[in-house]
């Protein structure tokens, strides 16, 4: 465990009184003002973990100088109780501290962008994909996020082969970024009629949604096609050329959308879409340049790697980063994930505590 040094929160108390006093000097432009106060309010709970550190250190201290000065039996006593009971929480308030002191990814507090593809398993994997869709929907509804769908294509038994929804609320990147892979499922399809166990994959991709102020896009770099729209999700728009394919050429990444009747309303969701996944290619880039050569256990966000497996015949939900079962499959299906987001994120920060140990 990481012990923060009495210098460093004393250094953290002097930053946040500092910052407090230029708030209310009334000297800050606009502009200054709203950094000042994002810094002031993501330090307000460190402050609050330091001061806890601080008090029970000095708490400590004042009653090992009464044990070791006074005389009286009883004294002594009541001080040893009170040493042991501050000795047991002290490692909490350390470790808080330790955890609140941890770099922050900034795009923990944005919207995400949730991709859904159906892998290998043919219908059966396109409606794990809606089952996964649905799971997402009822965490987020939950959560009282919003879900906004932005393209979907619909398979023929059912699902989804591949679906993309925009979820926007309070800390939505932070809580699904481990999502990101595949996932794996073990069941009996609907259309086994010898009720023998398949297994089929979909794959999740979780990116955080970016604003136009982080990715500028030079419109030269665009090549955007207008077309007629056709088949699923385009079916009630294919009298008007509606549909919308952007390009983007120093990448390649290409973008479709038709699933809005309007060709303007479509040419925005794409943009939305293509703006996100630049800023996730510049967001891998810097995270390969500062990571090097590892690799979170629980982070890596690498969508070929298979973290996790649903079990129906047992009723079992296993993730593999973490080697944790739950047999509350029904109950996570239906949105109930905060057991297994919460121990994922837990993960994530303990290994983190760790490097910084080591």
């Amino acid at each position: 465990m990481t012990t923060i040094s009495p210098e460093r929160i004393a250094q953290i108390a002097a930053r946040h009184d500092e910052l407090q006093a230029l708030m209310a000097s009334g000297d800050l432009a606009g502009e200054r003002f709203v950094q000042v106060s994002k810094e002031y309010a993501e330090l307000e709970p460190v402050v609050g973990a330091a001061n806890e550190v601080r008090r029970l250190r000095a708490e400590l201290e004042v009653l090992t100088q009464l044990l070791e000065g006074d005389e009286e039996p009883d004294i002594r006593d009541i001080a040893r109780e009170e040493i042991a009971a501050i000795k047991a929480r002290l490692p909490d308030a350390e470790r808080g501290l330790a955890l609140a002191l941890l770099p922050r990814d900034a795009a923990d507090e944005r919207a995400a962008m949730l991709e859904i593809r159906a892998g290998t398993g043919g219908d059966e994997a396109a409606l794990f994909a809606g089952d996964l869709f649905r799971m997402y929907q009822r965490y987020a509804d939950a959560r009282g996020w919003r879900v906004e769908l932005i393209s979907a294509s619909v398979a023929e038994l059912g699902g989804y082969k591949e679906v993309v929804a925009s979820v926007s609320g309070q800390g939505v990147f932070a809580r699904l970024k481990f999502e990101s892979g595949v996932h794996r499922v073990q069941r009996v399809p609907a259309t086994e009629s010898g009720g023998r166990i398949h297994t089929s994959a979909a794959t999740v991709a979780v990116l955080p949604e970016a604003e136009e102020v982080d990715v500028q896009i030079d419109d030269k770099d665009l090549r955007i096609d207008i077309y007629r729209s056709s088949g699923p999700g385009g079916q009630s728009v294919n009298t008007t050329d509606s549909a919308v394919r952007i390009v983007h050429l120093p990448t390649g990444l290409t973008v479709i959308q038709q699933d809005e009747k309007s060709q303007h309303k479509n040419k925005a969701k794409a943009l939305k879409v293509l703006r996100t996944r630049l800023y996730e290619m510049e967001r891998e880039r810097l995270h390969a340049e500062r990571a090097g050569a590892r690799k979170s256990m629980v982070g890596s966000g690498d969508r070929s790697e298979r973290i996790r497996t649903y079990n129906f015949p047992q009723g079992r939900v296993t993730d593999h980063r973490i080697n944790l079962t739950l047999h509350r499959l029904p109950e996570i299906m239906e949105g109930e994930m905060e057991e297994l987001i919460g121990a994922l994120i837990a993960e994530d920060e303990a290994e983190r505590l760790a490097s910084l140990d080591g």
